[in-house]
């Protein structure tokens, strides 16, 4: 059962899958939360010596998504913006290429992305569940699971969700550790 108020929330009994999709929908709900409502500024802020932005992590977490379900999932190659950037002259052109966007296009961008993620994870875990194996293919032929994409992203959210506490402290002096019952972006 999920509860309205708190949809992020993991079951509290449930199967492999509904756990890990659960951690991974509560972890990007998470970073939403403390990337949102924010003008350029605010997504520009940066702490410290980091150069991190909010909206440099906004657009790049959009692509950790669209990498994870669409070419390590499938093997379709990344759509825009990804496939027009100049990654030999910017390793880091998510990032960077942030501070020129809008805030209105990175919460379009992510928004829209984590959409797509979560309707190719479903169809995924339908078509095969965690065991099947993805296109992500390492040199000697091995081939990652869908689990091992997954618990990937978790991670990659779960790093990057901690540096948008940070981000976000320093913005406005938002704390927490979930968004209050009944948010949503």
């Amino acid at each position: 059962m999920v509860d309205n108020h708190t949809p992020w929330e993991p079951p509290l009994a449930g199967t492999e899958a509904e756990h890990l999709v659960g951690a991974l929908d509560r972890l990007r709900t998470t970073f939403r939360w403390k990337a949102a409502n924010l003008d350029a500024a605010g997504l520009r802020t940066r702490v410290g010596a980091s150069a991190l932005t909010l909206g440099g992590l906004l657009k790049h977490l959009a692509r950790a998504d669209e990498q994870c379900f669409g070419t390590k999932l499938s093997g379709a190659p990344l759509g825009p913006p990804w496939d027009t950037a100049d990654w030999d002259a910017d390793p880091d052109w998510d990032f960077n290429s942030a501070a020129g966007d809008t805030p209105e296009q990175l919460y379009a961008l992510w928004d829209s992305t984590v959409e797509r993620s979560r309707a190719k994870l479903t169809a995924a875990l339908a078509d095969g569940g965690l065991d099947q194996l993805v296109h992500l293919c390492w040199p000697d032929g091995r081939r990652a699971s869908l689990r091992r994409i997954v618990c990937d992203l978790i991670e990659e959210y779960g790093r990057h969700t901690g540096h948008a506490d940070l981000l976000r402290e320093a913005v406005d002096g938002l704390v927490g550790e979930d968004p209050p019952a009944g948010w949503s972006a």
